[in-house]
């Protein structure tokens, strides 16, 4: 069997396999990575993004509008990604896992002590 999925109006897949239930797992493989192309932050159009840092590459969505990004990841088995919409603990991230940098604010200076004034002889 073969399709043609129309993820929107710029990505189609060509995708084959023997049995439907083949074709429903590429399917979904491929509508869980492409389908959304809308910043979860600001409502913007988002683009596809590989950043390579030491050798590793990272897969996200992001939104140049707004700056936040959605990251894929990898799986051990199979070449495929999957967003990373849940955090460490297993609880599913705000904005259905778009996050936005915050550059963390500026530590305060530690506040000098108050100055005694010098004795004079």
């Amino acid at each position: 069997m073969k399709a043609t999925f129309y993820v929107n109006e710029t990505l189609k897949f060509e995708i084959e396999d023997s049995a439907q239930t083949g074709l429903f797992e590429q399917l979904a493989e491929i509508s869980e990575v492409f389908s959304n192309d809308t910043c979860g932050h600001c409502g913007g159009k988002a683009t596809f993004r590989v950043r390579e840092v030491d050798e590793n590459k990272y897969f996200e969505m992001w939104c140049p509008s707004c700056y936040a990004k959605l990251a894929f990841g990898q799986n051990k088995k199979g070449n495929t990604l999957f967003p990373k919409r849940k955090d460490k603990e297993g609880k599913y991230l705000d904005k259905n896992g778009w996050v936005k940098y915050v550059k963390p604010s500026a530590i305060p200076a530690a506040t000098p002590a108050a100055a005694t004034p010098a004795d004079s002889f």
